[in-house]
């Protein structure tokens, strides 16, 4: 396929934005979907600003499923923005449909390019640099379940399936171990004894789910710091971003992948182990705005939950690393030898981390459960 590129002019003709363009470049730190900002220049008021991607064809097979979901969730979050009296373009993303009404746009060399107005007033945060910023997040992504509290999740499209399946990306850790086709199982023995060690762990949730003690929801499925615009001005979480990964899914999940990106202050690779901590008052300072935000909406059973939330999705991150590791590092993008064996033992660590403050964790829930 051509580069984005080459296409652009092509893309921009496909659309009604309401103005002449002026420029289109390039934006912002994504690795997956080729991103631009497309200007334009009304001719009553100021330039009015674009966010136009081109999907990944390898990383999404089908753009008319992602989209479907992306539409469905985006009108639908729309909607209850604008009943409780929010500023619907601020708060939520609003797909523009390109001029043959489809709700993406394919070019001639089979490219899939989407548009959305830019949410402007708003910044992007790569990382939590103070605990208020983290609190936000929690906010934002608390109040995402409870807008979408009524939203049919089996409707969705699984986009990337089993994306957070615990069991069966411990089933394809089990895979490599056996084949070894890189010869690296007897680098990593302390991490595979490690992991299959919480293989009941692994079913917990899922579990859970197939007895109706937790129930399917619309989630996020990426729930990172940089996927929540913050307002320039309060620094409060305004819109989330990026829904190629919003899927039925669970609450726990999307509190829990937070958690394991946010309440410690190591790098993802960090060698250093004894750098390597969970935050118990960062985990505190986050439970208690994504419950403030998801107001009440969250079951007891999804609650009490939490800190497996928190456990399993840094054990299924550590699992993910180390088969890619053990297949040849095919997945995660590398910048040196052994980095995913070090981005599994920093998720090792972590989860070893939460276990000797379980009880900690579990009654940290609880006190902020009882001011919601």
């Amino acid at each position: 396929m051509s580069s984005a590129e080459e296409r652009l002019s092509e893309v921009l003709g496909a659309f009604d934005f309401g103005a002449p363009v002026v420029g289109a470049i390039r934006y912002g730190n994504g690795h997956i979907n080729d991103t631009f900002v497309v200007h334009t220049q009304p001719e009553d008021c100021c330039c009015r600003r674009f966010i136009l991607q081109r999907m990944s064809p390898a990383a999404f097979k089908r753009p008319d499923q992602l989209m479907e979901n992306i539409t469905g969730v985006t009108d639908y979050l729309g909607r209850e923005i604008e009943q409780h009296g929010g500023e619907r373009d601020r708060e939520a993303l609003r797909v523009i449909r390109p001029r043959n009404g489809e709700p993406y746009y394919t070019d001639q060399a089979g490219g899939a390019w989407r548009l959305y107005p830019f949410v402007e007033r708003t910044i992007c945060y790569q990382t939590a640099e103070t605990p208020e910023l983290f609190a936000s997040s929690g906010r934002a992504f608390g109040r995402f379940q409870r807008l979408l509290q009524g939203y049919p999740a089996e409707t969705l499209h699984e986009t990337i399936p089993h994306f957070h399946d615990t069991e069966d990306r411990l089933r394809k850790l089990k895979e490599a171990v056996a084949a070894d086709s890189m010869d690296r199982v007897k680098l990593c023995q302390p991490e595979i004894d490690f992991i299959l060690a919480r293989e009941a762990d692994c079913s917990v949730a899922l579990k859970a789910l197939r007895e109706g003690v937790l129930p399917l929801r619309v989630t996020h499925n990426d729930t990172k710091l940089n996927n929540v615009l913050m307002d320039e001005t309060t620094g409060e979480g305004m819109c989330i971003i990026d829904l190629d990964t919003v899927m039925p899914g669970l609450s726990i999940n999307d509190f829990g992948d937070s958690i394991r990106f946010g309440a410690n202050h190591s790098a993802e690779d960090e060698t250093d182990l004894s750098k390597v901590n969970l935050d118990v008052e960062l985990f505190a300072t986050y439970t208690a705005a994504f419950l403030e935000g998801a107001g009440g909406t969250l079951t007891k059973a999804e609650v009490k939950y939490l800190p497996w939330g928190a456990k399993l999705m840094t054990l299924e991150c550590g699992i993910r690393f180390l088969t890619d590791y053990l297949v040849g590092d095919e997945y995660f993008h590398i910048s040196r030898e052994h980095q995913n064996l070090d981005r599994c033992r920093t998720q090792c660590k972590l989860v070893s981390d939460m276990e000797a403050h379980w009880d900690e964790l579990n009654a940290i829930v609880e006190r902020c459960a009882s001011l919601f």
